[in-house]
């Protein structure tokens, strides 16, 4: 697993980024609004999601739109599947636990 991913997911402004394109293409200037920061900020988080491959950027005329680019999430995604089945084992010995202390009341 390539850590610039992992890297880049590790901000939550740029996992916000990533939601906001899962709708499709956003230009900069359009990303940048919907964040309580500067301009420049956005840019810089933008330019570390494209070092990941995680967006690219299309110029058209003057703008410049971003795009996601979700197969490098799968990497992701096969990485953490093991934690999944370990955390949904966990959850249900819990639910018997509990279910089991419910019925000794």
């Amino acid at each position: 697993m390539p850590d610039d991913v992992f890297l880049a997911l590790a901000s939550p402004a740029r996992r916000r980024l990533l939601e906001l394109l899962k709708d499709g293409p956003r230009t900069a200037g359009d990303l940048a609004a919907q964040f309580d920061m500067s301009r420049p900020s956005v840019a810089e988080h933008l330019k570390i999601l494209r070092q990941a491959e995680l967006v690219r950027d299309e110029p058209v005329g003057r703008q410049r739109f971003y795009h996601l680019q979700a197969d490098r999430l799968e990497d992701v995604s096969e990485w953490l599947h093991p934690f999944e089945h370990f955390w949904r084992d966990r959850l249900r010995r819990m639910a018997d636990l509990l279910e089991n202390q419910d019925d000794r009341s």
